[in-house]
């Protein structure tokens, strides 16, 4: 037997004291951490968001001069580009909005655009075409054709994108291409 066999009841009703205190005291301490934590990835997720919205931006930037040429170039003439169409409710809520939206006087594409394409962001972008006449109705008696654009795409995403109907802008060099395989027929919406 040990030293301590002996212990008391007094002093082990101390110990568990002790001991119930410094389990309380790193409970708490826990706590504060895991709020630290939660704050600092909260400001993660608003500087990578805001990092994504910059490149999103850069990718716009890019493709707008280039998407009048491309679709001239499928034998679509461009009236009109606008960058950032919103469509908002009678409260001036956005419902929708489309990064490049591109008129002429019977057609309408709308573009969203990627730093890196996915097959998600195209289904995303799917649903925001089935939606569109309801949002822009200004635009209803368009024939709507749909596009996605970024910096880079695996060519399953763009093939992808390609058997949705979707116009896919790549980024090329110093240049914007149509990754579409020739012959490609755009779904109208």
């Amino acid at each position: 037997m040990g030293a301590r066999d002996d212990i008391s009841w007094a002093e082990l009703k101390t110990l568990i004291f002790e001991s119930s205190r410094s389990i309380a005291e790193l409970r708490e301490q826990s706590k504060e951490t895991d709020r630290r934590i939660d704050q600092r990835l909260k400001q993660l997720e608003r500087q990578l968001g805001q990092l994504g919205n910059r490149l999103g931006m850069f990718v716009q930037d890019m493709v707008m001069p280039a998407v009048v040429r491309l679709f001239q170039q499928q034998g679509i003439p461009v009236h009109r580009v606008y960058p950032n169409a919103v469509a908002r409710d009678d409260s001036g809520q956005a419902v929708m909005e489309i990064d490049l939206l591109v008129i002429n006087g019977e057609r309408a594409i709308a573009v969203e655009c990627k730093s890196r394409l996915s097959s998600d962001d195209v289904d995303v972008h799917i649903e925001r075409l089935q939606r569109f006449r309801a949002c822009f109705t200004e635009h209803a008696d368009k024939v709507l054709h749909g596009a996605v654009a970024a910096m880079s795409a695996p060519d399953e995403v763009v093939r992808y994108a390609e058997r949705q109907g979707l116009y896919v802008l790549v980024q090329a060099d110093d240049d914007v291409v149509v990754r579409n395989q020739p012959g490609f027929e755009p779904k109208a919406w």
